[in-house]
């Protein structure tokens, strides 16, 4: 998890702004009023939306406690759920953070060193072998890079290709958040005494042949990193790439708000204000956008795979509460404006930030889904594969606006009102729209509710057996007067309007 990572725009204001007009996707304005216009284009911009480019981010100790324990049995619901993020393509998974530094491959004859938490068997194998097999996934693997061994980290390599299959690994991520082994001790010894990974002062000029002997180690499969979510060391991106060419996944951590070391008047602590701020999601994509270039003059992509809310700490109401939901529909597009390759959303049991947890009882699973979910979902329903971002414009004041065109033709738009006590009214111009639409609304008892969220009309309930939403769908019909689409927005809410098969213009 990373720890004091935030966007390099910041605003300490203490109401909610609307992105900048000149982001592509986004519009903002004055806000005075009730009504707004929005136009939508058929110029689309950016890249396309990659295959997986909504994917998860999983510790290597969530496995067991999200698919289970038996790969005969893996968790549907938990299935489910990950193949909602990824519809019709191959879902992308990366299973390390914090535990890539604290799990290894047990090596016969080695003691198991000191900061090794977690050891790997063949059992966990099987099981993340079969989820991989039935959801179809692409694999980012963590290996332990703290632990500063060849040996270990070529064991633990082969073990995990080889019980998972080669054509299932998309990366060998060595490492996580290298930044900090200098500074945070990797365990305690039996003198009580803290003991780092790497010595104080640990520095990227360190890290990189560091990096390049562990690697050379390793089998000769694609590699990911950095996995870094420092300030200074992300732009060591441009130096580190070249370096290493066996790297194939450029990978950057970021979290736009912090629990720990701020006062709570700093921009970056967690409120409701902040987490809707533009340096919470527009910002933290402009915090990356230069190195999208970067990593793609040497054919390399560029995944956030790791990031969500609140780094270091929760925030109730804030990492668990339904403004989670509006912050990750946004920000998640506002990846995909800078035209990085895809985000994987971090999650784990216990999590500040957790997505869901399951249960299973009488060999029953149920799962229980926390509001930002719900946003990740609009996106996923928003943005396919293949999908291309449209220019949009207009002056909506708190709204945020997004817009896609399918590769069917089919033309999707969102509305975030960021307003949280105040309703908005837009109307809606699609270039070469004329007919019907469907309107799905995202919404919760309150911005910081952590039940009651219902997307469509449907809800995961308290309890879900299937990963799907249900209940009486609330999606409606809406007819343009005079070629405009006219869209209530209540406050703190979210809209995805669809027009199926829509000219390409």
């Amino acid at each position: 998890m990373v720890v004091g990572l935030i966007a390099s725009r910041q605003t300490s204001a203490h109401v909610p702004r609307a992105a900048d007009a000149s982001a592509s996707g986004s519009a903002s304005g004055s806000g005075s009023g009730s009504g707004s216009a929005l136009t939508v284009s058929a110029t689309p911009t950016g890249r396309a939306i990659a295959p997986g480019f909504l994917g998860l981010s999983l510790e290597y100790t969530a496995i067991g406690a999200y698919a289970g324990k038996d790969p005969k049995a893996i968790n549907p619901v938990f299935e489910q759920l990950i193949r909602n993020l990824a519809p019709g393509a191959a879902p992308d998974l990366r299973i390390g953070g914090d535990t890539t530094d604290w799990t290894w491959w047990p090596v016969p004859g080695v003691a198991k060193p000191g900061g090794v938490r977690f050891g790997l068997d063949k059992r966990w194998l099987a099981v993340t072998a079969a989820l991989t097999h039935a959801v179809g996934a692409r694999l980012i693997l963590g290996i332990n890079f703290e632990l500063d061994s060849t040996t270990d980290a070529a064991a633990e390599a082969h073990a995990l290709v080889n019980g998972l299959g080669p054509s299932s690994i998309e990366a060998l991520e060595l490492g996580n958040e290298p930044e900090l082994y200098g500074s945070f001790s990797w365990y305690k010894n039996a003198q009580g005494e803290h003991v780092t990974g790497r010595a104080p002062g640990y520095v990227f000029s360190t890290y990189l042949p560091d990096f390049a002997r562990v690697a050379r180690a390793l089998p000769k499969y694609p590699l990911a990193g950095p996995a870094t979510g420092a300030p200074k060391w992300i732009p060591e991106l441009g130096t580190f790439l070249p370096a290493e060419p066996r790297v194939k996944v450029a990978t950057l951590h970021r979290y736009p708000l912090q629990q720990c070391f701020l006062p709570t008047t700093a921009p970056q602590y967690p409120s409701v204000a902040h987490i809707l701020a533009p340096s919470a999601s527009q910002g933290l994509a402009d915090s990356v956008a230069s190195l999208v270039g970067v990593a793609h003059a040497r054919h390399v992509a560029l995944r956030i795979d790791e990031m969500n809310t609140v780094s270091c700490g929760g925030a109730p109401g804030i990492s668990n509460g339904f403004v989670s939901a509006l912050w990750a529909l946004d920000a998640v597009f506002q990846m995909a404006r800078v035209g990085v390759d895809g985000v994987n959303i971090h999650t784990y049991p216990g999590a500040p930030y957790e997505l869901f947890t399951f249960d299973r009882k009488h060999g029953k699973w149920t799962g229980s889904v926390a509001p930002e979910y719900y946003g990740l979902l609009m996106f996923a329903q928003a943005a396919p594969a293949g999908a291309r971002l449209l220019h949009t414009s207009g002056s909506l004041g708190n709204v945020r606006s997004w817009a896609t065109r399918a590769p069917d033709g089919t033309v999707h738009v969102v509305l975030i009102n960021d307003y949280t006590a105040q309703s908005r009214t837009i109307d809606v111009k699609i270039a070469g729209a004329t007919g019907a639409a469907t309107l799905e609304r995202l919404r919760a008892p309150g911005v910081t509710a952590k039940t009651g969220v219902t997307i469509g009309g449907q809800s995961f309930g308290t309890a879900t057996t299937t990963g799907l939403p249900s209940g009486r769908s609330g999606v409606a019909s809406l007819t343009p007067a005079n070629g405009t689409y006219v869209v209530k927005m209540p406050p703190a809410s979210a809209a995805l309007l669809t027009l199926p098969g829509t000219p390409s213009g």
